[in-house]
């Protein structure tokens, strides 16, 4: 049995199997979908993309790279978030079990 186990979240909701149950999501991609919701939560994201100030978008993205750090499942300074086009963000990091995750950063749905 993995170790770490989630309720598998997409598009914002419960994601649920043929049968009505709740999908579950296990080892890196539980981690990932941690570390993404742990971002959106903190309201930094939104402030990235909607700022026009470098400096005040790096500060965020430091907070971010560091929260992400500060995770006992991510190896230390593992952690960057790289801006592949304007506007589109990507994190990587290496977790202490499983190997690398990436996820693609996206603003909330509104």
């Amino acid at each position: 049995m993995a170790e770490y186990i989630d309720l598998l979240i997409e598009q914002d909701d419960l994601t649920l199997d043929a049968g009505g149950n709740p999908k579950l999501v296990d080892g890196r991609a539980s981690i990932a979908q941690d570390i993404k919701h742990m971002i959106r939560e903190s309201g930094l994201l939104v402030d990235i993309i909607a700022n026009r100030d470098a400096l005040t978008r790096r500060t965020n993205i430091i907070r971010i790279t560091m929260a992400v750090d500060d995770d006992e499942r991510i190896v230390p300074g593992t952690a960057e978030i790289e801006e592949s086009a304007p506007g589109e963000y990507w994190l990587t990091a290496t977790t202490v079990k499983y190997g690398n995750i990436a996820l693609q950063l996206e603003k909330e749905r509104g």
